[in-house]
C-alpha cells in the first residue's frame, strides 16, 4: 500500500501526515529514511518481501523526489512498491504532474493520494532577483534572509542559481564589477555554473550546497 502526502499546503499537509503515522498501530515497525540516507539495495528489501521479526512495516518517506537518481529509482519500482506487504509513505512538497500521474496510474485499492495546495491567489510569486541583487552588492545579511523567503515560498534551486549566474555574468560583460574584482566574478561563475550537478553527482543536498556557496562566496 502506498500513501502520499504532498503539495505546498504545509500546514493542511503536515497535519494530516502527523495525524495519520499517530495511528500506525504500535506493533508494527516503522521506518524513516529521508533524502540523505536513502539506500537502494534497503529499499528492495523492504517491497520484496517483510521483515524477520514483524509481519509488516510502514517505510516513511520524507522529501527522496529532490535528487533525480531517487525520484527515477522509486518511480520505476512504484508498481512493485504497490504490490508490497509492507506499507510506503512519502512526505513530499509541490510534486510535477509526471510524479503525480505515475502514483495515480496505481491501482486505488493499493494506493492513498492526498495532495494538500494553496489557493491561488494566496500565493505571491517571489522576486528572485533580490537574491541577486544582494550579492552583486555584497550584502550578505539580506543575500541569506532572501534566499530563506524564496526556500520558504518553494522557489526551486534551479532558478535561483540560473538568476544568480545571470547577474554575475551580466556584471562581467558590462565591466560592473561593483564590489567584486573581475577575477572573483569569473571564479564564481565557474564555481556556480557547476554547483548544481556536482551536487547530484555526490548526492548532496542541493539547497544546503548553494547556502553555503552564498555564504562562503565573500
Amino acid at each position: 500500500m502506498i500513501y502520499l502526502f504532498g503539495g505546498d499546503d504545509t500546514k493542511n499537509k503536515l497535519s494530516n501526515y502527523e495525524k495519520f503515522i499517530k495511528s500506525i498501530p504500535k506493533d508494527q515497525e516503522c521506518f524513516f529514511i529521508n533524502r540523505n540516507d536513502f539506500n537502494q539495495m534497503q529499499v528492495e528489501s523492504f517491497y520484496s518481501g517483510s521483515g524477520l521479526f514483524f509481519k509488516k512495516s510502514f517505510i516513511i518517506f520524507s522529501n527522496i523526489f529532490e535528487y533525480e537518481e531517487t525520484r527515477e529509482f522509486i518511480l520505476e519500482k512504484l508498481l512493485l512498491i504497490s504490490q508490497s506487504s509492507n506499507s510506503f509513505v512519502f512526505l513530499e512538497g509541490k510534486l510535477n504532474k509526471s510524479i503525480l500521474d505515475a502514483f495515480r496510474k496505481i491501482e486505488p485499492k493499493r494506493s492513498q493520494i492526498s495532495i494538500f495546495e494553496l489557493p491561488k491567489e494566496k500565493k505571491e510569486k517571489f522576486n528572485n532577483f533580490l537574491v541577486a541583487n544582494a550579492f552583486g552588492q555584497k550584502d550578505k545579511l539580506n543575500m541569506w534572509i532572501y534566499f530563506r523567503q524564496a526556500i520558504d515560498r518553494g522557489v526551486g534551486m534551479e532558478e535561483l542559481i540560473g538568476v544568480l549566474f545571470w547577474k554575475i555574468k551580466n556584471m562581467l560583460m558590462t565591466k560592473n564589477f561593483g564590489k567584486f574584482k573581475e577575477i572573483e566574478l569569473k571564479n564564481l561563475a565557474s564555481e556556480i555554473s557547476y554547483l548544481l550537478p556536482e551536487a547530484r553527482k555526490v548526492g548532496r543536498d542541493v539547497e544546503s550546497a548553494f547556502e553555503q556557496f552564498l555564504l562562503e562566496a565573500f
